[in-house]
Protein backbone atom coordinates (compact mmCIF):
# COMPACT_ATOMS: atom_id res chain seq x y z
CA UNK A 1 0.00 0.00 0.00
CA UNK A 2 1.54 3.53 -1.25
CA UNK A 3 2.44 6.24 1.89
CA UNK A 4 -0.35 8.71 2.16
CA UNK A 5 0.69 11.99 0.42
CA UNK A 6 0.84 15.20 2.17
CA UNK A 7 1.33 18.39 0.93
CA UNK A 8 3.01 21.63 2.32
CA UNK A 9 3.04 24.64 0.07
CA UNK A 10 5.34 27.85 1.01
CA UNK A 11 3.52 31.23 1.05
CA UNK A 12 5.33 32.90 3.06
CA UNK A 13 7.14 35.13 1.15
CA UNK A 14 6.88 39.11 1.71
CA UNK A 15 7.73 39.60 -2.29
CA UNK A 16 9.59 42.91 -1.38
CA UNK A 17 10.39 43.53 -5.77
CA UNK A 18 6.91 43.32 -6.13
CA UNK A 19 6.25 46.93 -4.83
CA UNK A 20 2.82 46.04 -3.39
CA UNK A 21 1.40 46.37 0.39
CA UNK A 22 -0.32 43.16 -1.01
CA UNK A 23 1.29 40.12 -0.11
CA UNK A 24 3.09 38.15 -2.82
CA UNK A 25 0.65 35.08 -3.29
CA UNK A 26 -2.25 37.24 -4.03
CA UNK A 27 -1.08 38.83 -7.02
CA UNK A 28 -3.08 37.91 -9.75
CA UNK A 29 -2.95 35.44 -12.69
CA UNK A 30 -5.58 34.76 -15.48
CA UNK A 31 -8.18 36.68 -12.26
CA UNK A 32 -7.12 34.15 -9.58
CA UNK A 33 -4.29 34.69 -7.20
CA UNK A 34 -0.96 32.92 -7.36
CA UNK A 35 -1.72 30.57 -4.72
CA UNK A 36 -5.23 30.28 -6.02
CA UNK A 37 -3.44 27.88 -8.77
CA UNK A 38 -1.06 26.40 -6.65
CA UNK A 39 -3.86 25.02 -4.00
CA UNK A 40 -5.94 23.90 -7.29
CA UNK A 41 -3.12 21.91 -8.40
CA UNK A 42 -2.34 20.18 -5.10
CA UNK A 43 -5.96 19.53 -4.55
CA UNK A 44 -6.05 17.88 -8.18
CA UNK A 45 -3.70 15.39 -6.43
CA UNK A 46 -6.22 14.39 -3.64
CA UNK A 47 -3.54 14.20 -1.20
CA UNK A 48 -4.58 13.00 2.76
CA UNK A 49 -4.09 16.84 3.46
CA UNK A 50 -2.64 20.34 2.51
CA UNK A 51 -0.20 22.70 4.15
CA UNK A 52 0.21 26.23 3.66
CA UNK A 53 3.03 28.07 5.66
CA UNK A 54 2.32 31.88 5.62
CA UNK A 55 3.91 34.92 6.70
CA UNK A 56 3.57 38.16 5.67
CA UNK A 57 0.28 39.68 5.38
CA UNK A 58 -0.59 36.50 6.67
CA UNK A 59 -4.37 37.08 7.46
CA UNK A 60 -4.94 38.84 4.22
CA UNK A 61 -3.93 35.34 2.58
CA UNK A 62 -6.36 33.54 4.75
CA UNK A 63 -8.84 35.84 4.54
CA UNK A 64 -8.68 35.39 0.69
CA UNK A 65 -9.19 31.18 0.79
CA UNK A 66 -11.94 30.69 3.37
CA UNK A 67 -12.77 27.52 1.71
CA UNK A 68 -9.59 26.14 1.23
CA UNK A 69 -9.47 23.02 2.92
CA UNK A 70 -6.02 23.11 4.44
CA UNK A 71 -3.76 23.39 7.66
CA UNK A 72 -2.76 26.98 8.03
CA UNK A 73 0.69 27.12 9.34
CA UNK A 74 2.46 30.70 10.66
CA UNK A 75 5.86 31.09 9.87
CA UNK A 76 6.20 34.40 12.55
CA UNK A 77 10.43 34.78 10.66
CA UNK A 78 11.09 33.66 7.90
CA UNK A 79 14.18 31.90 8.25
CA UNK A 80 14.83 29.71 4.91
CA UNK A 81 13.06 27.12 3.20
CA UNK A 82 13.96 24.79 5.49
CA UNK A 83 13.01 26.75 8.56
CA UNK A 84 9.58 27.10 6.66
CA UNK A 85 8.50 23.67 5.71
CA UNK A 86 10.07 22.58 9.42
CA UNK A 87 6.71 24.47 10.91
CA UNK A 88 4.51 22.00 9.20
CA UNK A 89 6.07 19.27 10.13
CA UNK A 90 4.44 18.98 13.76
CA UNK A 91 1.18 18.01 11.77
CA UNK A 92 2.44 15.72 9.34
CA UNK A 93 1.80 11.73 9.61
CA UNK A 94 5.33 9.57 10.02
CA UNK A 95 4.03 7.42 7.09
CA UNK A 96 3.41 10.09 4.69
CA UNK A 97 5.43 11.64 1.58
CA UNK A 98 5.72 15.00 1.88
CA UNK A 99 5.70 17.45 -1.66
CA UNK A 100 6.81 20.53 -1.11
CA UNK A 101 5.26 23.13 -3.60
CA UNK A 102 5.66 27.28 -3.79
CA UNK A 103 2.99 29.68 -3.71
CA UNK A 104 4.25 31.97 -6.33
CA UNK A 105 5.04 29.16 -8.98
CA UNK A 106 1.32 28.69 -10.55
CA UNK A 107 2.34 26.72 -13.52
CA UNK A 108 3.19 23.36 -12.34
CA UNK A 109 1.10 20.85 -13.86
CA UNK A 110 -0.80 17.90 -12.18
CA UNK A 111 0.66 15.61 -14.36
CA UNK A 112 4.52 16.42 -13.77
CA UNK A 113 3.82 15.92 -9.80
CA UNK A 114 2.47 12.63 -10.12
CA UNK A 115 5.83 11.65 -12.48
CA UNK A 116 8.07 13.22 -9.45
CA UNK A 117 5.75 11.21 -6.91
CA UNK A 118 5.83 7.95 -8.88
CA UNK A 119 10.51 8.76 -9.52
CA UNK A 120 10.49 9.13 -5.77
CA UNK A 121 9.45 5.52 -4.86
CA UNK A 122 10.77 5.04 -0.61
CA UNK A 123 13.40 7.85 -1.15
CA UNK A 124 13.44 11.48 -2.43
CA UNK A 125 12.82 13.26 -5.46
CA UNK A 126 13.89 16.22 -6.53
CA UNK A 127 12.20 18.27 -10.08
CA UNK A 128 15.54 19.82 -11.98
CA UNK A 129 15.58 21.36 -15.08
CA UNK A 130 18.79 21.84 -17.90
CA UNK A 131 18.76 26.32 -18.16
CA UNK A 132 20.95 27.80 -20.65
CA UNK A 133 21.59 30.69 -18.16
CA UNK A 134 20.62 28.95 -14.69
CA UNK A 135 21.20 32.28 -12.67
CA UNK A 136 20.19 32.58 -8.91
CA UNK A 137 18.89 28.85 -9.14
CA UNK A 138 20.84 26.51 -7.26
CA UNK A 139 22.94 23.94 -8.93
CA UNK A 140 22.26 20.33 -8.75
CA UNK A 141 26.34 18.44 -8.08
CA UNK A 142 27.24 15.00 -9.33
CA UNK A 143 29.47 12.51 -8.79
CA UNK A 144 31.20 10.67 -11.97
CA UNK A 145 28.26 8.07 -11.77
CA UNK A 146 26.03 10.68 -12.19
CA UNK A 147 24.33 10.47 -8.27
CA UNK A 148 23.19 13.40 -6.97
CA UNK A 149 25.29 14.14 -4.12
CA UNK A 150 24.14 17.65 -3.04
CA UNK A 151 22.73 21.16 -3.95
CA UNK A 152 24.85 24.27 -3.83
CA UNK A 153 22.81 27.54 -3.74
CA UNK A 154 23.91 30.14 -6.59
CA UNK A 155 25.72 32.57 -3.43
CA UNK A 156 27.58 30.02 -2.16
CA UNK A 157 28.97 28.25 -5.45
CA UNK A 158 32.68 28.27 -6.96
CA UNK A 159 33.02 29.49 -10.25
CA UNK A 160 33.21 25.71 -11.25
CA UNK A 161 30.22 24.79 -9.29
CA UNK A 162 27.97 27.75 -10.92
CA UNK A 163 28.87 26.83 -14.91
CA UNK A 164 26.54 23.69 -13.73
CA UNK A 165 23.60 24.29 -16.12
CA UNK A 166 21.26 21.41 -14.43
CA UNK A 167 19.72 23.29 -11.47
CA UNK A 168 16.95 22.64 -8.46
CA UNK A 169 13.76 23.83 -8.99
CA UNK A 170 12.71 23.51 -5.50
CA UNK A 171 9.89 21.05 -5.72
CA UNK A 172 10.95 17.79 -3.91
CA UNK A 173 8.89 14.50 -2.18
CA UNK A 174 10.45 13.09 0.56
CA UNK A 175 9.37 10.51 3.60
CA UNK A 176 8.18 12.42 6.03
CA UNK A 177 9.77 10.84 8.98
CA UNK A 178 13.19 11.26 7.25
CA UNK A 179 12.38 14.36 6.51
CA UNK A 180 11.53 15.54 9.78
CA UNK A 181 14.91 14.23 11.20
CA UNK A 182 16.97 16.20 8.17
CA UNK A 183 15.26 19.33 9.12
CA UNK A 184 16.20 19.17 12.46
CA UNK A 185 19.68 18.54 11.48
CA UNK A 186 19.95 21.88 9.66
CA UNK A 187 22.55 24.65 10.10
CA UNK A 188 22.69 28.24 8.75
CA UNK A 189 25.99 28.19 7.86
CA UNK A 190 25.58 30.22 4.48
CA UNK A 191 25.95 33.68 2.66
CA UNK A 192 22.16 34.00 4.32
CA UNK A 193 22.20 32.85 7.33
CA UNK A 194 19.17 31.19 6.50
CA UNK A 195 18.67 27.20 6.31
CA UNK A 196 18.15 25.74 3.54
CA UNK A 197 15.74 22.86 2.35
CA UNK A 198 18.24 21.84 0.02
CA UNK A 199 21.11 20.98 2.57
CA UNK A 200 18.85 17.48 3.20
CA UNK A 201 20.20 16.12 0.14
CA UNK A 202 24.08 15.94 1.65
CA UNK A 203 22.26 14.15 4.66
CA UNK A 204 20.41 11.82 2.18
CA UNK A 205 23.32 11.03 0.85
CA UNK A 206 25.41 10.17 4.00
CA UNK A 207 22.72 7.89 4.58
CA UNK A 208 22.28 6.18 1.44
CA UNK A 209 19.03 7.43 0.23
CA UNK A 210 18.35 7.03 -3.43
CA UNK A 211 17.72 10.85 -4.71
CA UNK A 212 15.81 10.60 -8.09
CA UNK A 213 15.27 13.29 -10.35
CA UNK A 214 12.75 14.34 -12.98
CA UNK A 215 12.63 17.17 -15.38
CA UNK A 216 9.18 18.81 -16.11
CA UNK A 217 8.00 19.28 -20.04
CA UNK A 218 7.78 22.81 -20.40
CA UNK A 219 9.90 25.06 -18.55
CA UNK A 220 7.57 27.60 -17.42
CA UNK A 221 5.92 25.12 -14.89
CA UNK A 222 9.16 26.34 -12.78
CA UNK A 223 9.17 29.97 -13.52
CA UNK A 224 8.32 31.74 -10.16
CA UNK A 225 7.03 35.61 -9.50
CA UNK A 226 9.28 37.98 -7.49
CA UNK A 227 8.71 41.12 -9.60
CA UNK A 228 5.70 42.43 -11.56
CA UNK A 229 7.09 42.03 -15.52
CA UNK A 230 7.99 38.04 -14.36
CA UNK A 231 4.12 38.35 -12.96
CA UNK A 232 3.30 39.71 -16.87
CA UNK A 233 5.44 36.96 -18.37
CA UNK A 234 3.45 34.32 -16.80
CA UNK A 235 0.21 35.88 -16.96
CA UNK A 236 1.21 35.45 -21.43
CA UNK A 237 2.85 32.24 -21.01
CA UNK A 238 -0.83 30.81 -19.13
CA UNK A 239 -2.82 32.76 -21.89
CA UNK A 240 -0.76 30.80 -24.77
CA UNK A 241 -1.44 27.69 -22.79
CA UNK A 242 -4.97 28.22 -23.03
CA UNK A 243 -4.95 29.57 -26.57
CA UNK A 244 -3.25 26.20 -27.67
CA UNK A 245 -5.53 24.23 -26.20
CA UNK A 246 -8.69 26.02 -27.42
CA UNK A 247 -7.25 25.64 -30.63
CA UNK A 248 -6.24 21.73 -30.42
CA UNK A 249 -9.86 21.66 -29.36
CA UNK A 250 -11.04 23.28 -32.88
CA UNK A 251 -11.91 26.60 -31.61
CA UNK A 252 -10.46 29.39 -34.20
CA UNK A 253 -9.11 32.41 -32.77
CA UNK A 254 -8.03 35.23 -34.93
CA UNK A 255 -4.97 35.80 -32.72
CA UNK A 256 -4.06 33.66 -30.10
CA UNK A 257 -2.21 36.44 -28.84
CA UNK A 258 -4.64 38.61 -27.79
CA UNK A 259 -6.68 36.06 -25.57
CA UNK A 260 -7.78 36.51 -22.32
CA UNK A 261 -9.24 33.10 -20.27
CA UNK A 262 -9.47 33.95 -16.33
CA UNK A 263 -11.67 30.81 -15.25
CA UNK A 264 -13.01 27.86 -17.13
CA UNK A 265 -14.02 28.26 -21.06
CA UNK A 266 -15.80 25.49 -22.72
CA UNK A 267 -16.58 25.74 -26.47
CA UNK A 268 -18.58 23.68 -28.85
CA UNK A 269 -17.49 23.00 -32.64
CA UNK A 270 -16.88 25.66 -35.29
CA UNK A 271 -16.61 28.30 -32.47
CA UNK A 272 -14.91 32.11 -33.73
CA UNK A 273 -13.35 34.12 -31.13
CA UNK A 274 -12.14 37.43 -32.67
CA UNK A 275 -9.41 39.44 -30.86
CA UNK A 276 -9.19 41.60 -27.29
CA UNK A 277 -11.64 39.42 -25.95
CA UNK A 278 -11.97 38.17 -21.62
CA UNK A 279 -13.36 35.56 -20.72
CA UNK A 280 -13.84 35.26 -16.51
CA UNK A 281 -15.54 32.98 -14.74
CA UNK A 282 -17.43 30.15 -16.39
CA UNK A 283 -18.13 30.79 -19.74
CA UNK A 284 -20.14 27.89 -22.11
CA UNK A 285 -20.25 28.95 -25.79
CA UNK A 286 -22.54 26.51 -28.12
CA UNK A 287 -21.78 25.36 -31.41
CA UNK A 288 -20.96 28.42 -34.26
CA UNK A 289 -20.77 30.97 -31.29
CA UNK A 290 -19.29 33.79 -33.51
CA UNK A 291 -17.43 36.37 -30.55
CA UNK A 292 -16.70 39.77 -32.18
CA UNK A 293 -13.49 41.69 -30.63
CA UNK A 294 -13.15 44.07 -27.80
CA UNK A 295 -16.10 41.46 -25.67
CA UNK A 296 -16.02 40.88 -22.01
CA UNK A 297 -18.04 37.43 -21.35
CA UNK A 298 -18.57 36.49 -17.37
CA UNK A 299 -19.98 33.76 -15.88
CA UNK A 300 -22.68 32.94 -18.44
CA UNK A 301 -24.07 30.94 -21.26
CA UNK A 302 -24.10 31.52 -24.68
CA UNK A 303 -26.79 29.20 -27.16
CA UNK A 304 -25.27 27.36 -30.79
CA UNK A 305 -25.36 30.31 -33.08
CA UNK A 306 -25.34 33.47 -31.69
CA UNK A 307 -23.29 36.26 -32.30
CA UNK A 308 -21.79 38.49 -30.43
CA UNK A 309 -20.78 41.94 -32.15
CA UNK A 310 -17.98 43.79 -30.90
CA UNK A 311 -17.78 45.69 -27.29
CA UNK A 312 -20.48 44.13 -25.68
CA UNK A 313 -19.90 43.23 -21.61
CA UNK A 314 -22.09 39.91 -20.90
CA UNK A 315 -21.91 39.00 -16.89
CA UNK A 316 -24.05 35.95 -15.65
CA UNK A 317 -26.54 35.67 -18.60
CA UNK A 318 -28.09 33.01 -20.53
CA UNK A 319 -28.07 33.36 -24.11
CA UNK A 320 -30.16 30.92 -26.21
CA UNK A 321 -29.44 29.88 -29.82
CA UNK A 322 -29.15 32.04 -32.61
CA UNK A 323 -29.49 35.70 -30.84
CA UNK A 324 -27.41 38.98 -32.30
CA UNK A 325 -26.21 40.66 -29.45
CA UNK A 326 -24.15 44.19 -29.88
CA UNK A 327 -22.32 46.11 -30.73
CA UNK A 328 -21.46 48.05 -27.77
CA UNK A 329 -24.60 46.00 -25.88
CA UNK A 330 -24.61 45.12 -22.02
CA UNK A 331 -25.73 42.02 -20.44
CA UNK A 332 -25.88 42.20 -16.37
CA UNK A 333 -26.61 38.96 -14.10
CA UNK A 334 -30.15 37.36 -14.95
CA UNK A 335 -30.42 38.33 -18.23
CA UNK A 336 -32.22 35.22 -19.81
CA UNK A 337 -32.93 35.40 -23.78
CA UNK A 338 -34.37 32.86 -25.56
CA UNK A 339 -33.46 32.38 -28.93
CA UNK A 340 -33.11 34.36 -31.87
CA UNK A 341 -33.31 37.63 -29.52
CA UNK A 342 -31.47 40.41 -30.90
CA UNK A 343 -30.23 42.93 -28.26
CA UNK A 344 -28.15 46.13 -30.21
CA UNK A 345 -26.26 48.74 -29.93
CA UNK A 346 -25.96 50.55 -26.59
CA UNK A 347 -29.16 48.16 -25.14
CA UNK A 348 -28.75 47.22 -21.25
CA UNK A 349 -31.12 44.27 -20.18
CA UNK A 350 -30.75 43.36 -16.25
CA UNK A 351 -32.73 40.45 -14.12
CA UNK A 352 -35.06 40.04 -17.33
CA UNK A 353 -36.76 37.07 -19.76
CA UNK A 354 -37.13 37.41 -23.10
CA UNK A 355 -39.14 35.53 -25.61
CA UNK A 356 -38.27 34.17 -28.58
CA UNK A 357 -37.52 36.32 -31.54
CA UNK A 358 -38.11 39.54 -29.22
CA UNK A 359 -36.14 42.28 -30.23
CA UNK A 360 -34.83 45.64 -28.51
CA UNK A 361 -32.04 47.46 -30.81
CA UNK A 362 -31.45 50.68 -29.98
CA UNK A 363 -30.65 52.53 -26.94
CA UNK A 364 -33.15 50.80 -24.11
CA UNK A 365 -32.82 49.81 -20.64
CA UNK A 366 -34.86 46.70 -19.64
CA UNK A 367 -34.46 46.07 -16.48
CA UNK A 368 -36.75 43.33 -14.09
CA UNK A 369 -38.95 42.99 -17.32
CA UNK A 370 -40.76 39.75 -18.61
CA UNK A 371 -41.32 40.12 -22.23
CA UNK A 372 -42.86 37.46 -24.68
CA UNK A 373 -42.37 36.17 -27.94
CA UNK A 374 -42.51 38.31 -30.92
CA UNK A 375 -41.92 41.80 -29.32
CA UNK A 376 -40.35 44.91 -30.58
CA UNK A 377 -38.99 47.70 -28.54
CA UNK A 378 -38.48 50.81 -30.11
CA UNK A 379 -35.14 52.68 -29.63
CA UNK A 380 -34.48 55.05 -25.93
CA UNK A 381 -37.74 52.57 -23.85
CA UNK A 382 -36.63 52.26 -20.94
CA UNK A 383 -38.30 49.81 -17.86
CA UNK A 384 -38.56 52.78 -15.11
CA UNK A 385 -38.34 49.65 -12.21
CA UNK A 386 -37.11 51.66 -9.77
CA UNK A 387 -39.05 53.82 -7.33
CA UNK A 388 -36.61 55.15 -5.41
CA UNK A 389 -36.59 52.57 -2.66
CA UNK A 390 -37.63 49.46 -4.34
CA UNK A 391 -37.62 47.36 -7.90
CA UNK A 392 -40.44 46.74 -9.30
CA UNK A 393 -41.60 44.45 -12.51
CA UNK A 394 -42.69 45.36 -15.95
CA UNK A 395 -44.77 42.21 -18.04
CA UNK A 396 -44.76 42.39 -21.59
CA UNK A 397 -46.86 39.73 -23.73
CA UNK A 398 -46.11 38.28 -26.75
CA UNK A 399 -46.14 40.22 -30.15
CA UNK A 400 -46.40 43.77 -28.48
CA UNK A 401 -45.13 46.99 -30.33
CA UNK A 402 -43.09 49.50 -27.93
CA UNK A 403 -43.14 53.04 -29.91
CA UNK A 404 -39.62 54.72 -29.54
CA UNK A 405 -39.17 56.84 -26.28
CA UNK A 406 -41.69 55.48 -24.04
CA UNK A 407 -41.44 54.92 -20.38
CA UNK A 408 -43.21 51.66 -18.73
CA UNK A 409 -43.76 52.91 -15.05
CA UNK A 410 -43.39 49.44 -13.56
CA UNK A 411 -45.27 48.08 -11.92
CA UNK A 412 -46.97 47.42 -15.08
CA UNK A 413 -48.29 45.38 -17.78
CA UNK A 414 -49.02 45.20 -21.42
CA UNK A 415 -51.54 42.46 -22.48
CA UNK A 416 -50.54 40.36 -25.97
CA UNK A 417 -50.70 42.16 -29.42
CA UNK A 418 -50.91 45.43 -28.08
CA UNK A 419 -49.20 48.61 -29.40
CA UNK A 420 -47.75 51.62 -27.46
CA UNK A 421 -47.71 55.13 -29.07
CA UNK A 422 -44.18 56.50 -29.69
CA UNK A 423 -43.13 58.96 -26.77
CA UNK A 424 -45.83 57.44 -24.18
CA UNK A 425 -45.40 57.11 -20.55
CA UNK A 426 -47.01 53.73 -19.24
CA UNK A 427 -48.18 54.02 -15.75
CA UNK A 428 -51.57 51.83 -16.20
CA UNK A 429 -52.23 48.88 -17.65
CA UNK A 430 -52.66 48.80 -21.48
CA UNK A 431 -54.76 46.25 -22.60
CA UNK A 432 -54.50 43.55 -25.13
CA UNK A 433 -54.91 44.18 -29.04
CA UNK A 434 -55.17 47.83 -28.75
CA UNK A 435 -53.47 51.47 -29.40
CA UNK A 436 -52.45 52.60 -26.01
CA UNK A 437 -50.66 56.23 -25.91
CA UNK A 438 -50.20 59.16 -24.06
CA UNK A 439 -49.37 62.18 -25.80
CA UNK A 440 -50.07 66.04 -24.84
CA UNK A 441 -51.15 68.03 -27.46
CA UNK A 442 -48.69 69.74 -29.59
CA UNK A 443 -48.47 73.62 -29.48
CA UNK A 444 -46.43 76.48 -30.86
CA UNK A 445 -46.30 79.88 -28.69
CA UNK A 446 -45.67 82.46 -31.06
CA UNK A 447 -42.77 84.61 -30.29
CA UNK A 448 -41.39 82.75 -27.07
CA UNK A 449 -37.81 83.57 -26.49
CA UNK A 450 -34.58 80.92 -24.96
CA UNK A 451 -33.40 82.78 -21.61
CA UNK A 452 -30.02 83.96 -21.69
CA UNK A 453 -27.38 84.25 -19.09
CA UNK A 454 -27.61 87.18 -17.28
CA UNK A 455 -24.53 89.40 -17.43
Amino acid sequence: MSAPLEIVILAAGQGKRMYSDMPKVLHGLAGKPLLGHVLDTAHALKPAAIHVVYGHGGEQVRAAFPQAGVHWVHQAEQKGTGHAVAQAMPKVADPATVLVLYGDVPLIRPQTLQELLATAGSGLALLTAELDDPGAYGRILRDKSGHVIRIVESKDASPEEARVREVNTGFLAAPAAKLRKWLAGLKNHNAQGEYYLTDIISMAVAEQVAIATHAPRDLSEILGVNSKPELAQLERMYQKQQAEKLMQQGVTLRDPARLDVRGELTCGRDVVIDVNVIFEGKVTLGDRVQVGPNNVIRDSRIGSGTVIHPNCVIEQADIGADCRIGPFARLRPEAKLAAQVHVGNFVEVKKSEVGEGSKMNHLSYIGDTTIGSGVNIGAGTITCNYDGANKHRTVIGDNVFVGSNTALVAPVTVGAGATIGAGSVITKEAPPGELTLTRAPQMTKPGWKRPKKKS
